[in-house]
């Protein structure tokens, strides 16, 4: 189990952090297949700040590792993160990715009830709405 106690799962020879990451990669492979997406890869490497020395001390780089880079047929790249939840860390990498970076990041859940596969965006806003309808 990772610390998030998500629990590794390996597929094709790859290891994933998590089930649902795994369960995402199949996805994408039959996206892919159906000629829905042009390509994708895996866990594409972003640099947020570059390291540096300062009063003599030398402060590491911060990176931020994203779970699959789709790339779409009009050629535009779309970043994609399996979340849960967001943490703490990860919203202020998002930030910085978000200033540096021109492509879209788009996190995703699975969730049965909304047909599968739906952004964090979409879930949190069909949650909304249905809380509105219960009132």
């Amino acid at each position: 189990m990772t610390k998030y106690n998500a629990r590794k799962k390996t597929v094709d020879g790859i290891t994933f952090d998590s089930i649902q990451e795994s369960q995402y990669y199949l996805h994408l492979k039959e996206k892919q297949e159906k000629g829905e997406i042009l390509a994708f890869n895996l866990q594409p490497k972003f640099t947020l700040q570059e390291s540096f020395k300062k009063h003599g001390k030398t402060h590491r780089k911060i990176e931020y590792v994203a779970d699959f880079e789709i790339l779409h047929h009009d050629e535009s790249i779309e970043i994609i993160d399996v979340k849960g939840f967001e943490t703490a860390d990860f919203k202020i990498k998002r930030k910085l990715f978000e200033k540096k970076y021109p492509f879209k990041l788009t996190l995703v859940k699975h969730v049965k009830k909304y047909g599968g596969w739906i952004s964090t965006d979409e879930w949190r806003k069909r949650k909304k709405e249905e809380k509105k309808v219960k009132k």
